[in-house]
């Protein structure tokens, strides 16, 4: 059996190639956004459907982005657990596959590695890999084995001194096997959001840690040492350029929500404690709640997840959002840190675009930067491609061009500064004519609500687990199998807390009886059919006491 869905251009493009390939690995480097993760779970299928006795090995940087993963995949028939640990030997027999981060896989290669020619292996945000020397020996070790790898990335990245396995380079830069870049995306259209940059201008004054006392615009050309404490000054909120930054912004954001009620903002704060006083700048000057997440918080993944189905206005965070996080409903930033390295300024700016399938008028978004040269250059390069691809059908002369600017190239410095010997001043902000000009009405958009732009596919239908039939994902309604076994384990649980209390018997003597009946060792390691003739049997149990 198969049946149809309907697929963007780059993803079927993208698919054909990889029938066509010759190599077990497959490099998709495609801007956030743009559907990744779709193009991987139909290559899976295709996989499955060839080799149905294989199994699914998806491997994620984070534990959210685990379980956004399962959620996905569930939505087009693929059953992953995303709690599955090594301590369980082998994959589940009754699931597709497993999720599992890269220091899952670093922790214990070997217990991945014993049946990975049996693998189809997706390593999400693959760069991951070489964050960590270890992590790269790891993964390699782990699935140099596998028939087919597929490895995803949103942004182009470098090697470094740590092994990146699986991936060709050339002059330093991995080679993608297919790259579909944002200028691409938004010349698609529907595709993803296009996103604009109001740059805020400042006048910061500092004691530096040598004793010195500066006073420097975001104008003014500074060595890089000067520069990354000018960054420093205006981030503070011992000064008034980030709490200008932030009413500008919410002010935006509440005009937003008028035409959309649960539009979003993100701060990426420097750290914990800049996070949660800048939350709490939001409480005192503004009356909203704030979200904030931070890498200590073991509910991160958790909160995340909720902030993204909720309606809260903002959510602050340090890094937990960089990278693979999707919450749609985010139309608005600020870019409040001092981490400036390109790489992470694209991650964060991939939190914006994805498109939601609304009128070109609600697909824009905006993130906030200081008029910083580096990050200026940054926002110049993305924007360019913006304006190059939404004026596309514009003579040429007219399409605007974008000042190069020497000072942009400077690097902040690497080195920890004495903190405790640096001191804030004062920070005031300038407006730029970029803060105002690029709220107003585009006209560039006016076209971008054209026709459907995706193309159907036949895609097989996922075989069993394993290659057996039976029920056991029949009834999911889409959801991940693993979160209906876990709630049919719960209510088993308290089935038997019951029994127990109405019968005089112990736990052990209740659990043994009903796992008999169900013809299972234990419960973690049973499938949905018997989970829930263990819950008939109880039932039938407490209805004759």
């Amino acid at each position: 059996m198969s049946r149809s869905i309907r697929l963007r251009r780059w993803q079927k493009e993208a698919l054909d190639l990889l029938e066509r390939h010759p190599d077990p690995d497959f490099l998709a480097v495609a801007t956030p956004g743009a559907g990744k993760t779709t193009f991987a779970l139909a290559a899976v299928i295709r996989h499955l459907a060839k080799h149905p006795r294989h199994q699914v090995v998806v491997v994620a940087p984070t534990s959210h982005l685990k379980v956004q993963w399962s959620r996905a995949a569930a939505s087009l028939g693929i059953h992953l657990e995303p709690r599955w640990s090594s301590a369980d030997g082998r994959l589940p027999s009754d699931m597709h596959g497993v999720a599992v981060t890269y220091q899952q896989v670093a922790a214990n290669p070997a217990a991945l590695r014993q049946h990975s020619r049996r693998y189809v292996v997706v390593l999400d945000e693959l760069h991951h890999a070489g964050d960590e020397r270890a992590w790269g020996t790891a993964v390699r070790h782990a699935f140099e084995a596998a028939p087919q790898r597929i490895s995803l990335s949103g942004t182009p990245f470098r090697s470094d001194t740590h092994a990146i396995p699986f991936v060709r380079y050339v002059d330093d830069l991995a080679e993608a096997d297919f790259d579909y870049g944002y200028q691409a995306a938004l010349a698609d259209r529907r595709v993803v959001r296009p996103v604009y940059f109001p740059a805020i201008g400042g006048h910061m004054e500092w004691a530096a840690p040598d004793g010195s006392v500066n006073a420097a615009s975001f104008d003014d050309a500074l060595d890089r040492t000067r520069s990354s404490q000018r960054l420093r000054t205006a981030l503070s909120l011992d000064g008034e350029w980030l709490p200008h930054v932030l009413r500008q912004a919410h002010d935006r954001l509440m005009e937003l929500r008028l035409e959309q009620p649960d539009a979003a903002g993100l701060v990426v704060a420097a750290d914990q404690e800049h996070a949660r006083a800048i939350a709490e700048l939001l409480r005192m000057r503004h009356r909203v709640t704030a979200m904030v997440v931070t890498s200590d918080d073991p509910t991160a993944s958790t909160r995340i997840a909720a902030f993204g189905e909720g309606d809260l206005p903002w959510l602050v965070a340090v890094r937990m959002v960089s990278e693979g996080v999707d919450i749609p409903r985010l139309r608005l930033g600020v870019f409040a840190t001092t981490t400036g390295t390109e790489l992470f300024f694209r991650q964060v700016v991939g939190r914006f675009v994805r498109h939601t399938g609304g009128p070109a008028r609600q697909e824009r978004a905006w993130l906030f930067i200081p008029d910083d040269p580096r990050l200026r250059q940054y926002a110049a390069t993305i924007a360019d491609q913006r304006r190059h691809s939404l004026r596309k059908n514009w003579e040429d002369g007219e399409r605007p061009e974008v000042e190069d600017d020497p000072a942009a190239l400077d690097e902040l410095p690497g080195e920890e500064e004495q903190l405790s010997l640096f001191n804030v001043l004062s920070a005031e902000a300038t407006e730029s004519s970029d803060a105002t000009s690029v709220f107003d009405h585009d006209p560039t958009l006016d076209h971008l609500d054209d026709e459907d732009t995706t193309v159907p596919i036949d895609l097989p239908a996922p075989p069993p687990p394993g290659g057996r039939g039976g029920p056991t994902w029949q009834a999911t309604d889409g959801r991940p199998l693993a979160e209906v076994k876990r709630e049919l384990r719960a209510l088993n649980a308290e089935l038997a807390r019951q029994l127990a209390r109405y019968t005089g018997m112990t736990h052990q003597e209740v659990n043994g009886r009903l796992n008999r009946e169900a013809s299972i060792t234990r419960i973690a390691d049973a499938g949905v059919d018997q989970l829930q003739l263990r819950i008939e049997r109880a039932e039938k149990w407490m209805a004759n006491l």
